[in-house]
């Protein structure tokens, strides 16, 4: 900018003054993208830290699952999030199907994580997959009603 205006100020003068030498700290005209440098981490399991310190990580599993083949098969998060360290011990899933045997609108999981709970939530029904941590219940378990028994 100060090169334009040094330019558009010799038209008026009639004269042509040496443009100033642009230096290191003069910003460019463009922002430049940023680098792999500038880019935040990936996010990853936190032992020691909260459930909302995991909620990224844990997100990030539930978003790579959603995207896959089988994205509405409780098996397959409670595979991946056993996978990307957490414990299974601590986790619930709901049915993958209704009643009746029709596929489920939504399907629900969590892992226990101190007194709250990671839960996602995924399925037609839903759209975009849900992460989110919600209070523990009294009871130990993150989800009301009736989840199916993890046992492979």
């Amino acid at each position: 900018m100060t090169l334009v205006a040094l330019l558009a100020l010799s038209g008026c003068t009639g004269s042509s003054p040496t443009p100033a030498p642009i230096t290191a700290t003069t910003a460019p005209a463009a922002t430049a993208a940023p680098t792999s440098s500038t880019s935040a981490p990936a996010p990853t399991l936190a032992p020691a830290g909260s459930a909302s310190d995991n909620l990224p990580y844990f997100a990030q599993v539930v978003a790579t699952v959603a995207a896959g083949s089988t994205p509405v098969s409780g098996r397959a998060y409670i595979d991946a999030l056993v996978q990307a360290g957490f414990d299974k011990a601590a986790m619930q899933v709901t049915q993958d199907e209704s009643t009746i045997g029709n596929p489920a609108e939504s399907i629900e999981f969590s892992v226990r994580w101190g007194d709250q709970c990671l839960v996602g939530q995924v399925g037609p029904s839903i759209g975009t997959p849900v992460s989110t941590v919600l209070p523990g219940l009294s009871s130990g378990d993150c989800l009301i009603g009736q989840t199916r028994p993890i046992d492979w």
